[in-house]
């Protein structure tokens, strides 16, 4: 299984030196100012009052910094919590390379070559970084712009220098790649959709923590999460799922950051998600 600090031992141990990645695990930082959980439904109020009182309460008492997306197309239910804040992609930035790399070949009317689809699958089942560094290059910044852009994601930032996994983002944004992954639309073709949901379903069973934390067993699982950690703010923590099947339809962000281990921020990810499909399943739709 690789890493984003594996990248350390190829090549970029400079990057320690100048306080990009750091071995030491950091404080974690105090929890930020309590914002609150706001979610909606235009059909299915009490869903939408349970959620923002389950997922307040999932949250209360943790450390760090929480952010949460949640879009149900079934009840049309929206929650978020601190939507617009930003943070390290870490490798959910994989998602938007391959997105990215779809878009660009729709343009030029070709299909991904053998090495592309090589890369893309270890770089989205495995977060393979190096394959991750190879598309990232081979599509430079202008072309990643031009797909955000395409996809108003407009909040993020690609990483600079190659730093991919310092991209910033927020749950806005990241919401709306899901929206585009799961459903049709002119930004990204239905071959392409269909594509990205596979790989993201085919991770390996050791990267599928997060966001599928207590989903429906009959339900149909497409996950990418990133972890990284820094010199500031502990490690980041995140996961994107998309859930599907038996009447379901929904998208889930989770991403946070000053968190004093790995297992801690998958712990909150998971507090988080165990309540979502609790509600929503039995919220019905």
């Amino acid at each position: 299984m690789t890493h984003w600090n594996s990248l350390r031992a190829r090549g970029l141990a400079a990057a320690v030196g100048a306080g990009v990645l750091i071995p030491l695990v950091a404080a974690a930082a105090p929890a930020s100012a309590a914002t609150a959980v706001s979610c909606s439904s235009s059909t299915h109020a009490a869903l939408a009052a349970k959620l923002q009182k389950d997922i307040a309460t999932a949250v209360s008492g943790r450390s760090g910094t929480i952010a949460v997306g949640l879009y149900d197309r079934t009840t049309k239910t929206t929650c978020t919590l601190r939507a617009t804040t930003s943070f390290d992609s870490a490798s959910t930035v994989k998602v938007t390379v391959l997105a990215t790399l779809l878009w660009d070949a729709k343009k030029h009317n070709r299909y991904l070559t053998s090495t592309e689809t090589t890369l893309a699958k270890a770089m989205i089942t495995q977060s393979d970084n190096d394959a991750t560094s190879k598309l990232w290059k081979q599509l430079g910044v202008t072309k990643i712009k031009g797909f955000l852009a395409a996809a108003g994601m407009t909040k993020t930032v690609p990483g600079s220098n190659n730093y991919w996994g310092l991209t910033q983002i927020n749950v806005t944004d990241e919401q709306k790649l899901l929206k585009l992954v799961t459903a049709k639309n002119t930004v990204l073709s239905d071959n392409a959709r269909a594509y990205i949901l596979k790989l993201m379903n085919q991770v390996v069973s050791s990267q599928r923590w997060g966001t599928p934390y207590g989903a429906p067993s009959n339900a149909t699982v497409h996950v990418k999460n990133g972890w990284l950690q820094r010199s500031t703010n502990g490690w980041r923590v995140h996961s994107l799922g998309t859930f599907s099947g038996h009447g379901h339809d929904y998208m889930m962000t989770v991403l946070t950051h000053g968190n004093s281990s790995m297992s801690y921020g998958i712990t909150t990810i998971q507090n988080v998600a165990k309540v979502i499909h609790k509600d929503l399943v039995a919220g019905g739709g």
